[in-house]
């Protein structure tokens, strides 16, 4: 696969995710984050094994362990992601969420040494100051909704990270199924525990679970998981930080929010990064930017 294919489907889920924000508030209005979170994982489930399930006669004992090991990071930084929103404000928690674009390439130093692109550091940091242009809109205080968000950045960090590192080794689809089967059992015992049942009939609330089963997990997972296999984690991360983005702009359309000065500054700049560790521009050998070891 040619990496600007993979960059593309990158792509498509960040626009995908931003979308979710809009049906995700949708969705909250019939049914608790926690039974949004079983249903999406559940059905999303079924439909991979659907389509998908040929692939399960094939699974090894290293791909069985490896999507368990992502489905319980994925559950753990949406949980954590949901609690903290009890406490905090969704703009403070999506960009605490996003912060895991500078964490990425941190776990990536401290586990390999490896050096790190100048350029995609300076992409990340572009990005996750745009995010804060279209997030932050109050004084930045911390608190305990606050302390969660940052803990559920790094659950998604390592998301990515894993996920980069399995997937060049791993089929991608097996280990979304497994994935997605782990994080659908975590979600619903959880779930019947609390006493409540996994999903209601309400045509508002299911409607909502379908399409983020469907489109912000089952397609978006697949295009991320599929695309990490010819890119780094680093600028798989950048690339995701567009979802910011795209929910900024459906939530203009679609919830008739204010689109602001310092909103347009921010997506200029979450756009900059992108474009700073994409191609790279070429500067004189002497240049300040080099390869941070």
């Amino acid at each position: 696969m040619k990496p600007y294919i993979a960059n593309s489907l990158l792509l498509f889920t960040a626009i995908i995710w931003g979308s979710g924000f809009v049906v995700t508030d949708i969705a909250l209005k019939y049914l608790t984050a926690y039974q949004v979170m079983a249903g999406r994982f559940l059905l999303a489930s079924l439909i991979l094994i659907i389509l998908f399930g040929y692939k399960l006669k094939k699974v090894t004992k290293s791909v069985i362990w490896k999507g368990v090991t992502l489905g319980i990071i994925l559950y753990i930084a949406f949980s954590l992601q949901t609690v903290g929103l009890q406490y905090t404000t969704p703009s403070k928690n999506a960009f605490l969420t996003a912060i895991n674009i500078i964490i990425v390439p941190i776990i990536t130093y401290a586990i390999y040494k490896r050096r790190i692109d100048g350029y995609e550091i300076i992409g990340s940091i572009l990005a996750i100051i745009g995010i804060g242009c279209l997030s932050l809109q109050g004084s930045f205080t911390m608190n305990i909704g606050d302390a969660l968000s940052l803990a559920c950045a790094v659950g998604f960090a390592f998301d990515i990270f894993c996920t980069n590192l399995f997937v060049k080794k791993e089929d991608a689809i097996q280990l979304t199924i497994i994935q997605f089967i782990t994080a659908a059992i975590i979600s619903n015992l959880v779930v019947i525990v609390q006493g409540d049942a996994p999903i209601t009939l309400e045509k508002g609330g299911l409607y909502s679970v379908v399409y983020l089963a469907i489109f912000s997990t089952t397609v978006a997972y697949l295009f991320q998981n599929i695309a990490n296999q010819y890119t780094t984690a680093t600028k798989a991360a950048i690339i995701l930080s567009l979802e910011s983005f795209f929910g900024m702009i459906m939530s203009v359309l679609f919830l008739h929010e204010i689109l602001t000065p310092r909103m347009i500054i921010g997506a200029v700049l979450i756009l900059s990064a992108i474009l700073i560790a994409e191609v790279k521009p070429a500067y004189p050998k002497k240049a300040i930017i080099k390869n941070i070891r």
